[in-house]
C-alpha cells in the first residue's frame, strides 16, 4: 500500500514544467534537476540489487533490502525516465539519523547523483534528528570526498567493520549535525 501511495504522490507534487522547459529548451535544465526522487518499492529490487553487486564486493542480499522495508526505514530510488541510477536507505533512533547504504549506478557516477542523494537524505532527516552519521570505506576516497564538502566531520574509526578480500577493512564514522 505504501509504494501505491507513494507513486500517486511522486505524480502529483512532480514538476512538469521542468521536463516540458527540458524538452523544449534542451539546455535550459540542468540534467540532475530532472532526476526524481521518489520511494523505493519492491519492483526497485531488481534494478537496486543490479547497482549492489556491481559498486560492493560483498553486496546486501535482497533480504536485507527487504528488512530495510520491513523497519520502515526511509528507502529511496533516483531515477531518470524511469531508468533507477541510485538508491539510498536512512535509519532513525532518538534524535539521530543513519545513512545505512548510498550507491550509484557504476554507469552514472561522477555526475551529481551521489550528491543529490545524500542531500535529499539531509533534508528527510532535518525535521527528525539534530545529527546524521554514517560509515564509510577509508579505501573509498570518491565518497569520503563528497561527504566532507558536504559537511560531514570524522568523528572516529570502527576497526574491522567492513569485510574485504583479505580479512576486514577499517570504517571511518562521520557525522553531522543538523540544527
Amino acid at each position: 500500500m505504501r509504494g501505491l501511495l507513494d507513486k500517486i504522490k511522486n505524480y502529483v507534487v512532480y514538476d512538469a514544467d521542468k521536463e516540458f522547459y527540458a524538452k523544449v529548451f534542451p539546455d535550459s535544465v540542468p540534467r540532475i534537476d530532472l532526476l526524481r526522487m521518489r520511494t523505493m518499492t519492491h519492483g526497485d529490487l531488481p534494478s537496486v540489487l543490479a547497482i549492489e553487486t556491481q559498486n560492493y564486493e560483498f553486496p546486501w542480499g535482497e533480504d536485507i533490502f527487504i528488512d530495510c522495508f520491513k523497519a520502515d526505514y526511509e528507502c529511496h530510488v533516483c531515477e531518470e525516465m524511469d531508468k533507477v541510477l541510485g538508491y539510498c536507505i536512512l535509519s532513525f533512533g532518538p534524535g539521530e539519523a543513519h545513512v545505512l547504504n548510498i550507491s550509484v549506478d557504476p554507469n552514472a557516477q561522477k555526475q551529481g547523483i551521489g550528491r543529490k542523494m545524500l542531500e535529499f537524505l539531509i533534508e528527510l532527516a532535518r525535521d527528525r534528528a539534530e545529527t546524521i552519521f554514517l560509515e564509510v570505506r577509508p579505501s573509498n576516497t570518491i565518497a569520503l570526498g563528497l561527504y566532507k564538502k558536504i559537511g560531514f566531520n570524522e568523528i572516529g574509526i570502527r576497526k574491522g567493520y567492513y569485510p574485504a578480500a583479505e580479512g576486514r577493512e577499517d570504517a571511518l564514522m562521520l557525522a553531522m549535525e543538523l540544527f
